[in-house]
C-alpha cells in the first residue's frame, strides 16, 4: 500500500513543478505529517525530493529527475491502453497523435508488459453511438478541437431553427454522447446578452437545439457556459487571442448538471396513468426513467384492485400518446382528457381491425394526428 503511494508521490511531483503538503495530502488521501514521512523515505531511497520552507514552499523533485514506466503492474498497463477512445480520437483529428504516444509508452514498459496494449484490445471494444443510428463525423469537429487544445477564441455560426445565430466564444471542453458531439464554451460579454434566448424549446427539442442556456447550481459560476451541438456549426473562425482558462472549471461535473437540467426542463406536461402492476414494472422502460422512478415513489398505495395511479411529467402530449403506447392494456390514461381520447380512438380503431377475420379486414388507416418528437436530444 505505502510503496504504490510512494509512486503516486513521484509522478505526482514529477508532473508539476512544486506540490504543498496540504496539496500532496490531499491527493494521496493521507495527513500532512504522513507526506513528510513519505518525502523523507524517498530521499533515503535516492529520489531527489526537495522540500522549499516558507508560506510559499512545498515539495519538488531536483536535478530533472524522471521516473521510467517501471512501476506498473499488467492491470495498470492494460488499463492505460483502454483510456483512449480511438473513433473520438480519429474524428477530432488526434489519431496520429494518440498511435504515437502508445508507441512511445510501450517502448517504456518493461519487455513482460509491452502486449498490454494488444490484450486489451482483444478483450474490450466501445461502440459510442446507440443501436440503429448512422454516426456522422461533423466537418467542423477538428477544427473545435484544436481550439479547445489551445484555448483560443473562436467565432462560431451555427444553425438555430430557420435562423442562423453568430457568436464568440470561449471552448472549454468536448463532449461525446451518444455518438453526438458537443461544445461546452462560455459565451464572451458581447454575447452573453444574446445568448440567454438560447434555451431549449420543447417544439423542437428532439430536433434542433442548438444551446442550452442559464444558470447551472446555487453559485451562478456556470453561468455563462452553453452547450451547443457541433454538428449545427455552420463556420468556426479562430480568433488571434487565447483565453485564460478557469481552473476550476469541471467539465464532467457541468455536463452531468446541465444534461440533468436539459431533461428536466423539457418535461412540461402532466398526465395521469393508472397502472397494473406490469405496467408500474415497465414504466421506467416506456418513458424517462428519473421522472418513472419518482411518479412510482411519489403515488400513493395501490387500489382494491391492485392498480397504481401516477402522476407523471412527459415532454407533451404527443409524445406521452407515443410513449405510454407501448404499454398497452396494462396503462390507462386517466387526465388529460385529450390524451385519453386518443388512447380511446386507438383502442375503437384495434378493436375494429382485430374484431373481424383476417380476410374481411380494411386497410389500416392513420389517424390525423400530427406526431410528436422522439425524445431529448441529449438522449439522441
Amino acid at each position: 500500500m505505502r510503496a504504490a503511494r510512494l509512486i503516486k508521490m513521484v509522478l505526482l511531483l514529477q508532473s508539476r513543478p512544486s506540490m504543498t503538503a496540504a496539496e500532496l495530502a490531499r491527493e494521496l488521501e493521507v495527513s500532512e505529517r504522513t507526506v513528510t514521512r513519505d518525502a523523507q523515505a524517498l530521499s533515503e531511497a535516492g529520489v531527489p525530493v526537495y522540500a522549499d520552507r516558507g508560506r510559499a514552499g512545498g515539495y519538488r523533485l531536483i536535478g530533472g529527475y524522471r521516473t521510467r514506466l517501471t512501476g506498473l503492474h499488467r492491470g495498470e498497463a492494460e488499463a492505460l491502453f483502454l483510456s483512449g477512445v480511438p473513433g473520438a480520437l480519429r474524428e477530432m483529428g488526434l489519431e496520429d497523435a494518440a498511435s504515437a504516444a502508445r508507441l512511445k509508452v510501450s517502448a517504456a514498459l518493461l519487455p513482460a508488459l509491452r502486449d498490454a496494449s494488444r490484450t486489451a484490445a482483444q478483450r474490450f471494444h466501445l461502440d459510442a453511438p446507440n443501436w440503429f443510428t448512422e454516426p456522422r463525423t461533423p466537418e467542423l469537429l477538428p477544427a473545435v478541437a484544436d481550439a479547445v487544445w489551445d484555448d483560443r477564441r473562436v467565432t462560431a455560426r451555427y444553425r438555430r431553427g430557420e435562423d442562423e445565430v453568430e457568436r464568440e466564444l470561449e471552448p472549454y471542453g468536448l463532449v461525446l454522447k451518444a455518438g453526438v458531439w458537443y461544445l461546452c464554451a462560455r459565451v464572451t460579454e458581447a454575447a452573453d446578452a444574446a445568448d440567454a434566448t438560447d434555451a431549449v424549446d420543447a417544439a423542437d427539442a428532439a430536433d434542433a437545439v442548438d444551446a442550452v442556456g442559464g444558470d447551472v447550481g446555487d453559485e451562478g459560476d456556470d453561468a455563462d457556459f452553453r452547450v451547443y451541438r457541433i454538428d449545427r456549426f455552420v463556420s468556426v473562425v479562430p480568433g488571434g487571442q487565447r483565453f485564460a482558462r478557469d481552473g476550476g472549471f469541471d467539465l464532467p461535473g457541468f455536463w452531468a448538471q446541465r444534461a440533468e437540467q436539459f431533461a428536466r426542463s423539457i418535461l412540461r406536461t402532466e398526465v395521469v396513468v393508472r397502472l397494473s402492476p406490469a405496467g408500474a414494472r415497465r414504466l421506467p422502460y416506456a418513458v424517462d426513467p428519473v421522472a418513472a422512478r419518482q411518479a412510482l415513489a411519489a403515488a400513493g398505495p395501490p387500489d382494491g384492485e391492485g392498480l397504481l395511479t401516477v402522476t407523471l411529467p412527459v415532454e407533451s402530449e404527443e409524445v406521452a400518446h407515443e410513449r405510454l403506447g407501448a404499454l398497452g392494456p396494462e396503462a390507462e390514461v386517466l387526465a388529460p382528457e385529450s390524451l385519453r381520447e386518443r388512447f380511446a380512438a386507438d383502442a375503437r380503431r384495434l378493436a375494429a381491425l382485430y374484431g373481424q377475420g383476417a380476410e374481411g379486414r380494411t386497410a389500416i388507416r392513420r389517424p390525423d394526428v400530427r406526431p410528436g418528437p422522439p425524445g431529448p436530444i441529449l438522449d439522441a
